[in-house]
């Protein structure tokens, strides 16, 4: 389904795509609770890549198997060789594959069980969306390592309110999933049973929306958020009229005025 490097023979990330488009990428090393390793990173850095190229790809799915979403940073391999150098490009890596959920065409959706601890919280964060399983638990807890975690909170509080932010990042306590959807880091929580299926009924409603539409959306949700409210309105207005050029707007207004569908 996907390309090496591997844990133990097993690919470290699966990808399977469906009729309707809707990509799922499972961060697959359970036995690691998901940890993102070295090589987690350059596999789903490459299956990102390869999605964003997929003109048929309309929603992606960011699942993981095991009983944990993902437990963060592989703790073991950072402190196997610790120098400031390694440390600086293992963090530019996973800066980058962040980035690169963010920058995908398509919405990228969330599936969280278990644990988002750390860059795991961080990964849920940088997704455009996010489902959670009641189980769900999530913190940015390496400061009880003595590690701030520094990195996750540029994604944390850019989801939830600052002082909420930075009470979770300095105390490195835990908050159940209905926290986390009350402070906006999660959409929606169901019971564990429902979580695939609430996961697979968000993204049928995305595409049902055209994809150039969610895409140009997509990128100026993002730019605007980044500059002052005066440049974000002139961004926002040139992407709206070259949005209405597009042809499945104009239909679209079209049929709403004719009153068809």
């Amino acid at each position: 389904m996907t390309h090496p490097p591997k844990d133990a023979g097993a690919p470290l990330v699966l990808r399977t795509t469906d009729a309707r488009g809707i990509a799922t990428l499972t961060l697959n090393r359970p036995q690691a609770f998901n940890a993102l390793s070295e090589d987690l990173l350059t596999t789903l850095q490459h299956e990102l890549d390869a999605l964003a190229a997929d003109t048929e790809v309309r929603v992606v799915v960011l699942a993981a198997a095991g009983k944990a979403f993902c437990a963060g940073h592989d703790l073991k391999e950072m402190r196997a060789l610790p120098s400031q150098g390694y440390y600086e490009r293992l963090f530019a890596q996973c800066g980058r594959m962040m980035m690169s959920v963010q920058r995908l065409p398509v919405p990228v959706i969330a599936q969280v069980q278990g644990l988002a601890t750390a860059a795991g919280c961080q990964l849920v964060a940088m997704c455009d969306l996010a489902v959670a399983a009641q189980s769900a638990r999530f913190a940015v807890s390496g400061v009880n390592l003595g590690l701030f975690c520094s990195t996750p909170a540029v994604a944390l509080s850019r989801n939830v309110g600052r002082k909420a932010a930075f009470e979770m990042l300095v105390t490195g306590d835990f908050i159940g999933a209905e926290e986390a959807r009350e402070r906006g880091l999660v959409n929606r929580v169901v019971p564990d049973d429902r979580l695939a299926g609430e996961v697979q009924a968000l993204a049928a409603r995305i595409v049902e929306k055209p994809r150039v539409a969610v895409a140009m959306g997509k990128a100026l949700f993002y730019r605007q958020l980044e500059v002052g409210i005066e440049a974000a309105y002139a961004d926002a207005a040139a992407t709206m009229a070259c949005n209405m050029m597009d042809a499945a707007a104009l239909d679209g207004v079209q049929a709403f005025i004719d009153k068809r569908k």
